[in-house]
């Protein structure tokens, strides 16, 4: 059969009329829309483990004036308008691996929990456990990035008790000594501190403490990355020859922190130093071209750096669908 397509017709597609153009009258749906996205849950082997990756839910920052800074904040707002980003929002993902090694199950950091801190989108971590078919009883270790707000503010409930009743719990003792100190509730850290001490204190006696360097769990290495935090921390995570390593905030955005990463972060405890963490570790992971997974990145936030001038570049890699 032969298709006849008029110059006309192909002028009003170019214009966006095409659907009435090509069909023939008036386009109708009818089916309702349904407003619903597919659960966030992808998985992914690697060597001989499977990790789960879990959604807390979008984090909005805001305007990122006063967020970045050390840079224009013209300049900022263009990276994020060159890359088709909101320049006035600028929007986070919380992106928690669970780590399966067939003896342990491992998860990595727990989102916001019940604050609403930085709005409603969060929280959402415990409902992306289910629709994985997790249960939070069936995990073994919670590893800890650092103890801000929205990385340690699932490990209680609504009713203050644990979630994860049968875990341990891993941190940098330096971390959790400074964001547990009553003494720093009379200073602008008293949020953060409050969330903290809500859910690590009820924990307290099944907390270990690991220590740059140390392979503190199976396949589980961590590596200091101070500045963002005293004791922040990223892991490398490795099984049958292969490894990825899980960023937690060592870059909090995939455009602005690393083509600039020397640019600060408001809600760094050290910004230069956290800068000086994240130039360094990044430039090691890129010369290894070891796969990355940040926090904080788009969702599922799994992917490549490579170097790119004085910065860096992020390049996802692509979700494989199983049948």
């Amino acid at each position: 059969m032969t298709l006849n397509v008029s110059r006309r017709s192909l002028l009003a597609l170019g214009a966006g009329l095409g659907a009435s153009t090509l069909l023939g009258g008036t386009a109708s749906a009818r089916a309702p829309k349904l407003g619903t996205q597919t659960p966030e849950w992808p998985r992914v082997g690697l060597g001989a483990v499977e990790v789960t990756v879990v959604s807390d839910g979008p984090l909005p920052l805001g305007d990122p004036s006063g967020t970045f800074t050390g840079v224009p904040k013209e300049e900022v707002k263009k990276m994020l308008s060159d890359n088709f980003l909101s320049p006035d929002n600028v929007v986070l993902e919380q992106n928690s691996p669970i780590v399966n090694t067939g003896d342990k199950l491992i998860l990595f950091d727990t989102g916001m929990g019940t604050s609403k801190a930085f709005g409603p989108t969060t929280g959402r971590q415990q409902k992306s456990m289910q629709e994985a078919g997790i249960k939070p009883e069936d995990i073994d270790a919670v590893v800890l990035s650092h103890a801000h707000i929205d990385h340690i503010g699932g490990i209680v409930g609504a009713d203050d008790k644990p979630l994860f009743p049968n875990a341990q719990y891993y941190i940098a003792q330096s971390d959790l000594d400074f964001w547990t100190d009553e003494g720093k509730m009379g200073s602008p850290l008293k949020d953060f501190v409050v969330h903290a001490r809500k859910n690590l204190l009820p924990v307290r006696d099944r907390i270990v403490f690991f220590k740059d360097g140390q392979e503190f769990l199976p396949g589980v290495t961590a590596i200091a990355a101070p500045g963002h935090t005293v004791g922040h921390t990223i892991f490398m995570v490795s099984s049958g020859g292969k490894s990825f390593a899980f960023l937690g905030d060592l870059s909090h955005h995939a455009v602005l922190l690393l083509e600039r990463p020397r640019m600060e972060f408001s809600y760094d405890t050290d910004p230069k130093q956290a800068a000086a963490s994240r130039v360094k570790l990044l430039e090691t992971l890129a010369a290894n071209k070891t796969p990355v997974m940040s926090y904080h990145f788009a969702w599922p936030g799994y992917g490549h750096v490579a170097k790119a001038g004085e910065g860096f570049h992020y390049y996802p890699e692509p979700m494989q669908m199983t049948l």
